[in-house]
């Protein structure tokens, strides 16, 4: 069944996420506690009070500048591909439309945090007074640029990061994504976990916002459910051998080991099962869900499990046809559909506050969402432009699902997908958290 995170509050609160577990677990009432920087006190936009911003009628003429700094290099380099697929049809719908509003993207590199590869995309992007900047995919990097971004007056829209820290962090209402918290997928893979019978878990770590958070919110479900982490190995991004995390870990001698790294497992998965470790009783997470067919001997992993969120590719009709006609070598489909629907939503909000003003269009990304409470459903953006045009309100719901943004900027609703590996090391969906 689909996870549901629901969330009322202004972006100077702390937000109370309610999680419905897997089937047979009872639902947890999880606090996204932020260790980011914390928000000062800021007065509740007309969105939150329900009271949502009028949009005038008539038609537009805008030119919408968009940037990303998506993975093109790094440990999340596997993530690139499909998320900046995923960009480029969101503009190509746009484009096509012709129902004056047209975006035009310029593709940068985020790289990982070992270099400084994020921030002189940005200072770029923002030379050429882009409206919005999709991207990073790596929660450690937009900690790096988020600053410099949201200072400058632009949106900052993620479709992959995760990190429990940008919920309430100090970012003057122009952070967005349409990645769920990692309190969801953390609860849902403990919870997957301990309901796969096993007691003991160990788990290996990157030390940055995401790996520890996603490890915290996962621990905290494993526990709850009736297990015990008795193990818990950190590394850094950049390091290159894992030898002492996986004595560690093994050490413990744990019934199950959660990989919460980003392409790392590629080679500490090998190293893992070559030192006796079951391979299907290991647990791979978004940053590292990937096909290993080109990389492991078939079976290595076989039966193991992992969590990505996101809606079944195989009922997105033909959205995946729609990407391989962008980029024909996409394999893996990531966050894409997460990085279409921030364009259309960027594209929708900027129609509704007719401008391409950052700011402006931020305080409309509520609302096309559906976040506001009033809106009549659309499902693409042709039909939302036509009700923007008569300025009616709308709910937007895209391919990655119900969005509808809290006053944080965080979805309120999102489905985990569980995958299992098959013997070629690819992975396929068995089911929702």
């Amino acid at each position: 069944m689909s996870v549901f995170a629901k969330a009322s509050a202004t972006r100077s609160a702390r937000t109370v996420w309610t999680g419905v577990a897997i089937a047979g677990v009872s639902a947890l009432l999880l606090s996204a506690c932020s260790t980011g920087t914390p928000a000062p006190a800021e007065s509740e936009s007309p969105a939150a009070s329900g009271d949502a911003l009028p949009i005038a009628e008539g038609e537009r003429d805008l030119s919408l500048p968009l940037g990303t700094i998506l993975p093109q290099s790094g440990a999340l380099a596997f993530l690139g591909p499909p998320e900046e697929a995923g960009v480029q049809l969101g503009a190509d719908d746009v484009n096509a439309a012709g129902a004056g509003i047209s975006v035009d993207v310029t593709y940068r590199d985020s790289g990982d945090t070992t270099t400084d590869t994020a921030t002189v995309s940005v200072t770029d992007l923002l030379s050429q007074n882009v409206s919005a900047i999709i991207g990073a995919a790596s929660s450690g990097v937009s900690k790096t640029v988020i600053d410099q971004i949201v200072a400058a007056g632009v949106i900052q829209f993620s479709p992959a990061n995760t990190s429990a820290d940008f919920t309430n962090y100090n970012d003057n209402g122009l952070y967005w994504r349409t990645a769920p918290s990692d309190v969801l997928q953390g609860e849902v893979l403990g919870n997957l976990i301990a309901e796969d019978g096993n007691a003991t878990l160990g788990m290996i770590v990157l030390n940055d916002s995401y790996g520890t958070g996603l490890a915290k919110f996962t621990k905290e479900a494993f526990e709850a459910a009736g297990g015990e982490v008795v193990a818990e190995a950190l590394f850094n991004e950049g390091d290159s051998s894992f030898d002492a995390q996986i004595s560690e870990v093994t050490a413990a001698n744990p019934d199950a080991i959660a990989l919460i790294t980003f392409d790392q497992a590629k080679i500490i998965t090998p190293a893992l099962v070559g030192s006796g470790f079951p391979g299907d009783k290991l647990y791979f997470v978004d940053g590292n869900l990937a096909d290993y067919s080109k990389d492991w001997a078939p079976g290595l992993v076989a039966g193991s499990k992992g969590t990505l969120p996101g809606l079944d590719v195989g009922t997105l009709g033909d959205f995946t046809d729609r990407l391989k006609g962008v980029d024909p070598s996409l394999t893996d489909y990531s966050y894409a559909a997460e990085s279409y629907d921030a364009v259309v939503l960027l594209a929708l909000a900027a129609y509704a506050a007719n401008s391409t003003d950052g700011t402006e269009i931020a305080k409309y990304l509520q609302q096309v969402s559906g976040g506001s409470g009033d809106g009549e459903k659309v499902t693409s953006f042709e039909d939302g432009i036509k009700l923007l045009d008569e300025g009616k309100q709308i709910d937007y719901d895209g391919p990655s699902g119900p969005i509808t943004f809290d006053e944080n900027g965080d979805p309120t609703e999102a489905t985990i997908g569980i995958f299992q590996y098959n013997d070629d090391n690819t992975y396929s969906r068995i089911g929702d958290g």
